[in-house]
């Protein structure tokens, strides 16, 4: 029987570049070779526009948004340098996963321009400017300012199809990561409301050929299953949506963890391992 071979479309944050990762970038890639993986996407965040846009931990460490531009026109200079480097042990592509805050539409495409990424993952990490996967506190701030949790659900699916729209990534990152703080997003998720919003969603990723992450970073958190949870998951399936795992890694101990789960998952419910490279950008 042919081994499935081990990648990540959604990986390799590092300590050298972010604040709530560990390990260099090099260390990291070297543990991707040690364990065989045969492609790799490098996915750091993207620096923010503002200093009121730091993540809680940026703001915590003092970084302001001008060290952190620094620091990310670094990373693209060291994965770029690294790729060339280790280019005959494994293929690594050059990414970033973008932000939903206020002024990314214009932002963002400014950044890929400016840094030719071989492409982009689309995540939502912030509602209305907060970051509801930073802490419960957060989310349940977020959630009673909307006036409850399903109308943060709302706000969140329709915050993830104007980014979907608006900047067209190659890639979206763990879908559901709305359910972080939520015991009951499985009854949730089918509330009409809800629901409607995530078939609506999940259309758009299937007529743009956009790669969906099957993130596995939800189980070393506790989660019970990755992001995509399973009802989303059958959906994606049903519409001929490519998915692919990704270990969100954010040190060396976190790469390859829950892979050979995750790929169990996706080759139960029928999906090709033969796995599919992100759509990579092309420049002029």
């Amino acid at each position: 029987m042919k081994k499935t071979k081990l990648v990540s479309i959604h990986g390799g944050h590092s300590g050298q570049f972010c604040n709530h990762a560990k390990d260099t970038l090099e260390e990291i890639i070297e543990r991707y070779i040690e364990f065989g993986f045969g492609w790799v996407g490098i996915t750091e965040h993207v620096c923010p526009i503002s200093n009121e846009l730091r993540y809680p931990d940026e703001v915590i460490s003092g970084i302001d948004v001008t060290t952190l531009a620094q620091r990310f026109m670094e990373y693209i200079r060291t994965c770029r340098y690294l790729q060339k480097k280790y280019q005959n042990k494994i293929t690594i592509l050059t990414a970033f996963e973008t932000e939903t805050y206020s002024g990314y539409r214009e932002f963002i495409p400014s950044m890929v321009r400016q840094f030719q990424p071989d492409y982009i993952v689309g995540s939502v990490h912030h509602v209305d400017d907060i970051c509801i996967d930073y802490s419960k506190e957060y989310y349940d701030g977020v959630a009673d300012a909307l006036g409850g949790v399903d109308k943060l659900y709302c706000r969140y699916f329709d915050i993830q199809y104007e980014m979907l729209r608006a900047i067209e990534p190659s890639v979206v990152g763990h879908f559901d990561l709305i359910r972080i703080f939520d015991t009951g997003y499985l009854e949730r998720v089918h509330h009409p409301e809800i629901w409607n919003r995530i078939i609506r969603n999940l259309d758009l990723i299937r007529r743009r050929q956009i790669t969906m992450d099957f993130n596995l970073r939800a189980l070393i958190k506790g989660a019970s299953e990755p992001y995509i949870s399973a009802p989303i998951l059958s959906e994606a399936k049903k519409m001929g949506i490519s998915v692919v795992p990704g270990d969100d890694s954010h040190g060396v101990s976190d790469i390859g963890v829950n892979m050979e789960y995750g790929v169990d998952i996706l080759k139960s419910r029928g999906f090709d391992t033969d796995w599919h490279k992100p759509r990579v950008l092309k420049y002029d």
